[in-house]
């Protein structure tokens, strides 16, 4: 992984990160994985240095890379997926992507140690997309089961499921 990193930092090399062959990458570093299934390094690499590439193909390649190894162990590897979902939304602009990633966090980490904020993604991305009858349906549904909710989050959530109800009245 230090040899696949220190790629772009030899002296003679005039092939920085955004030019390389993003499909030999991601060989790499599914070899990489499957050589340490437990370490995150290559899964860190590839959220925080190869899928900022500003070329969206190879950026979307990076992010596909950490969907595919999130589903082989999704309660140690949501976080690389909940970054991907960022990426997509934020750089990429594409929330459809964003949505199936935060989608397939909250379908499959069941480690109670997650963070609460990782399985609501996807409500509020269902926001962005101005799906907000279905984002008001999942809120009500995490607020009615009040699982693993402190009182100040309680309070946040049902403040933000009142505006989502007072945005969906004024739409009408």
């Amino acid at each position: 992984m230090l040899y696949l990193q220190a790629y772009d930092l030899r002296g003679g090399n005039s092939v920085p990160y955004q030019h390389l062959d993003y499909t030999r990458l991601i060989e790499w570093l599914r070899t990489i994985v499957q050589t340490d299934p437990k370490s995150g390094y290559a899964l860190f690499s590839a959220a925080r240095i190869y899928a900022e590439n500003p070329d969206p193909a190879k950026c979307r390649a990076v992010l596909e890379f950490l969907h595919e190894m999130f589903e082989r162990d999704p309660d140690r590897r949501w976080p690389w997926l909940a970054h991907a979902a960022v990426v997509a939304k934020h750089r990429l602009g594409d929330l459809a992507l964003a949505l199936r990633y935060a989608r397939a966090i909250d379908g499959s980490v069941r480690d109670p140690s997650a963070p609460l904020w990782a399985k609501q993604m996807e409500i509020f991305i269902l926001e962005d997309l101005n799906e907000i009858e279905a984002a008001k349906v999942m809120l009500g549904g995490l607020i009615a089961s009040g699982r693993g909710l402190d009182p100040s989050e309680l309070r946040y959530l049902r403040n933000r499921l009142l505006n989502l109800e007072l945005r969906s009245a004024i739409g009408r």
